[in-house]
């Protein structure tokens, strides 16, 4: 079901109409009582538009004739008159009225008895009406009768809110992933280019200063990547209402640690990281493992004395898996230690780099995905991000 907002009226084509109210299943008990309890032959919810009446639910003992979607000309009826005024209309006796003895609807359809109730949605936009009708008098100018009719169409504007807004959040869940996913597409595409085009360009030159050049481009791709990476968890995270991981069974989290230590020495050659990993099985979605290692290295080189060592060691700890990354360097400063979690807080990194300032997040998201924690210390001596994880 997909609605519009057009000034105050809810606009809608008529099957749409038809279908929201066949989905509220208390629609036709309501109609039911109604009758029961007046003793109209007809009753209805229609939906009621500047040109349009149209029976989304009907009950008809009189043979009145008219089916769910079907419609009668607007301006033959008094619901038209309701739409302009949002106010009951009831007629216990047609003939024996001051205002209605005269009016061309009961005169054109036959009716001696009416009522009609707006449906007002949340919003004061008015959907259309609950009316019965019946071809003989009946006491309806009542309390009790007002009352329930007020308290039925409450209760169906109150449904088709409920629905109205379920396809909204549909709605909006289908364009965040479409946009997530065009997103993805359009930066991760010409990057892919550039990669191809600077490795096919390292195979056919062998000079120095091109190949010095060359690195320089792939390890900026490198880093372009890892950008996009952050951008996109963080798209998804935010957006989507979560951040997703994939728990596997058991696995060894070494061999991702290795290729990601590798790939982070491979583009930072200058830099020396060293590596106790732990041969430990841990109940895990590896891949955002892999992620948060890169983020909290990627962090650490960037943040770390150029000179100085960073060490990455993992344990077992009673039932915890146990990952750290410590630099040395400056110390944060206890006021920011903890903004750094925080979406697009930046410290102030070495050599000119500069981040989105997602990474770190990405990590605290990542931990709390898998149920940890997350932990940082920061002396003179040395700072170090330590994340546990249950193994199981």
């Amino acid at each position: 079901m997909t609605f519009k907002n057009e000034g105050d009226i809810l606009t809608t084509d008529p099957t749409a109409a038809v279908q929201i109210i066949s989905e509220i299943s208390v629609v036709p008990t309501i109609l039911d009582v109604i009758c029961r309890t007046t003793g109209m032959g007809f009753a209805a919810v229609a939906r009621v538009t500047e040109d349009r009446w149209i029976a989304c639910c009907v009950k008809d003992d009189i043979a009145f004739g008219l089916l769910p979607g079907g419609e009668l000309k607007i301006e033959t009826t008094i619901c038209n008159e309701i739409r302009q005024h949002h106010q009951v209309v009831v007629i216990d006796h047609a003939d024996e009225d001051p205002v209605y003895a005269k009016h061309h609807t009961p005169t054109m359809y036959g009716l001696q008895s009416y009522i009609s109730m707006p449906i007002l949605l949340k919003d004061g936009s008015f959907f259309g009406t609950l009316c019965a009708i019946d071809t003989k008098p009946n006491k309806l100018n009542t309390p009790e009768t007002l009352g329930m009719f007020k308290l039925f169409a409450d209760l169906i504007a109150f449904h088709i809110d409920a629905l109205q807004r379920l396809d909204q959040e549909r709605q909006g869940s289908e364009l965040r992933e479409q946009f997530i996913a065009v997103l993805g597409h359009d930066l991760r595409n010409p990057l892919a280019s550039l990669d191809a085009g600077t490795r096919m360009l390292q195979r056919s030159f062998e000079d120095d200063k091109t190949q010095s050049v060359l690195r320089l481009m792939r390890n900026s791709i490198s880093r372009m990547s890892g950008l996009i990476d952050n951008v996109l968890d963080f798209a998804r995270g935010r957006m989507g209402g979560g951040f997703a991981v994939q728990h596997a069974d058991r696995v060894p989290l070494r061999p991702v640690m290795e290729h990601v230590i590798a790939e982070l020495r491979m583009a930072n050659p200058e830099r020396r990281i060293n590596a106790n990993l732990s041969d430990a099985m841990v109940r895990c979605d590896e891949g955002r493992i892999g992620q948060l290692l890169s983020n909290l290295l990627s962090n650490a080189i960037a943040h770390g004395a150029e000179d100085g060592e960073i060490r990455v060691d993992s344990e077992a700890v009673d039932d915890a898996y146990v990952l750290s990354v410590c630099n040395s360097g400056e110390p944060i400063p206890q006021a920011k230690i903890s903004e750094l979690f925080k979406p697009f807080f930046r410290g102030e990194p070495n050599s000119g780099q500069q981040g989105l300032g997602l990474g770190l997040y990405i990590v605290a998201e990542i931990v709390k995905a898998h149920n940890g924690t997350l932990s940082v210390t920061s002396t003179p001596d040395e700072t170090c991000f330590t994340v546990r994880i249950p193994l199981q």
